[in-house]
């Protein structure tokens, strides 16, 4: 008897626990934030959970809310981190999982109903309706990057989850679509392009944010994840297990800590110092007792002012008070306030300043807590906090999490090389 046959019933053999759509051999991410790149090099183990084989990261560079605004310079930030990443995992990488922050993302929902005529459903009828959806959500100079059904109908019977094989006259289905600026796509495939990397897969940040810190049931019973990035804050929506809604708001860490460099008149590396270690959003007791050195902009190093914490709290909390208002009013306009249920989930590196989580449960009225992304075999400890969460996530979408049923985004089918890639592209907008 081999050791598989002495499993216990019901529980399968580690190789199948390999989710669909889940990466072959070792594969590589990549996060492009404003403040930040972040190269991870993993594989995935038998169980079907990721290792990180290499990481490597360094300071933003060349890119402003999310989109690249200087070529040679975000080159260089993104060549620093992969080389890190593949110098610790002894490999190269020809290509990797890119998440999309580019672009001014926008996201919506269509109904479509498509006819079937009495027969079984079947898979060339889901991307039917899935064209039929980009098709009505096509706009001059954007791109589709997710296109993926949320729920099915057949006939008069909602929420079915896989309607292939079943025999309908009807079938209707609500369509996701997130959408980017097509010059802002090109611009990072050419950034990519002079690294000598290939964009694999691209994945909305917001979603790859939800993938590393939801929990299941998060997921059914409705959440809403804030992502609160260097220079944007990101926001999905989650109900019934199914990502509903993304959307980008252009403020960020970056905005908190040039507040505070420009009403102190401190140097930025100063401010940013000050944010991290003595920022916060709400008052303590002897907030205006205690005392703070700040450097003044072009005075000598022995030139030190001296101000309040109580002042540094004042400087930030109007700031993350305005983007809690931004994320209600974009979730109100987008109607999807009831399915994001009252759980908030805060992510990010702004999300660990002090009193964050209580400033946006009293604007957002809702149940928050701060997400730590999931702990990853291999990964430094370090690397493991808010701050990481969007690579976390991309590495999860890897492993074959939070893949829809079927997805008509170009370049799904990575399996064909690059050549076939492109043909699928060109044959689906003909």
């Amino acid at each position: 008897m081999n050791a598989l046959s002495r499993l216990p019933a019901g529980v399968e053999p580690p190789a199948e626990r390999r989710r669909r759509g889940a990466r072959s051999g070792v594969f590589g991410v990549l996060d492009i934030g404003t403040t930040k790149v972040v190269c991870l090099i993993a594989r995935i183990e038998g169980d079907g959970e990721p290792r990180v084989l290499g990481f490597g990261w360094q300071r933003g560079r060349g890119v402003k809310g999310g989109s690249i605004i200087d070529l040679e310079e975000a080159e260089r930030a993104i060549r620093a981190a992969v080389g890190q990443a593949e110098e610790m995992a002894d490999t190269q990488l020809s290509g990797a999982i890119v998440n999309l922050s580019c672009g001014q993302p926008d996201s919506r929902l269509l109904h479509v109903q498509w006819p079937i005529g009495g027969r079984a459903v079947t898979e060339p009828d889901l991307r039917a309706i899935l064209t039929e959806g980009r098709r009505r959500g096509t706009e001059d100079g954007r791109e589709t990057v997710h296109g993926s059904p949320v729920s099915f109908t057949v006939d008069a019977t909602p929420g079915v989850e896989d309607p292939r094989g079943m025999v309908c006259d009807t079938l209707g289905a609500r369509v996701h679509l997130v959408d980017a600026s097509q010059a802002a796509l090109r611009n990072l495939g050419a950034c990519l392009a002079r690294c000598d990397l290939e964009v694999e897969e691209l994945v909305s940040s917001p979603l790859a944010a939800g993938l590393a810190t939801l929990v299941e049931d998060e997921k059914r019973i409705g959440a809403t994840v804030i992502d609160m990035g260097g220079g944007t804050t990101s926001i999905a929506v989650f109900s019934e297990g199914q990502l509903i809604h993304t959307a980008q708001i252009p403020v960020g860490g970056w905005q908190v800590t040039n507040d505070l460099a420009r009403v102190l008149s401190t140097p930025i590396n100063h401010a940013e110092r000050l944010k991290t270690l003595h920022g916060g959003a709400m008052a303590a007791a002897d907030d205006d007792r205690e005392m703070l050195p700040v450097p003044l902009v072009g005075e000598d190093e022995d030139h030190i002012a001296r101000v309040p914490r109580a002042m540094i709290v004042n400087i930030i909390r109007p700031r993350l008070e305005e983007t809690f208002e931004f994320v209600r009013e974009r979730l109100e306009n987008a109607g999807v306030a009831k399915e994001a249920g009252t759980r908030v989930v805060l992510t990010g590196g702004a999300s660990q300043l002090i009193g964050a989580r209580e400033l946006a449960a009293r604007v957002l009225d809702r149940q928050v807590r701060v997400g730590r992304p999931r702990t990853v075999r291999g990964l430094p400890e370090t690397a493991g906090g808010p701050p990481f969460a969007t690579a976390i996530g991309l590495l999860a979408w890897g492993a074959g999490e939070g893949r829809p049923l079927i997805d008509i985004a170009p370049g799904a089918d990575r399996h064909g090389g690059r050549l076939r890639r492109f043909i699928e592209w060109l044959r689906v907008r003909v």
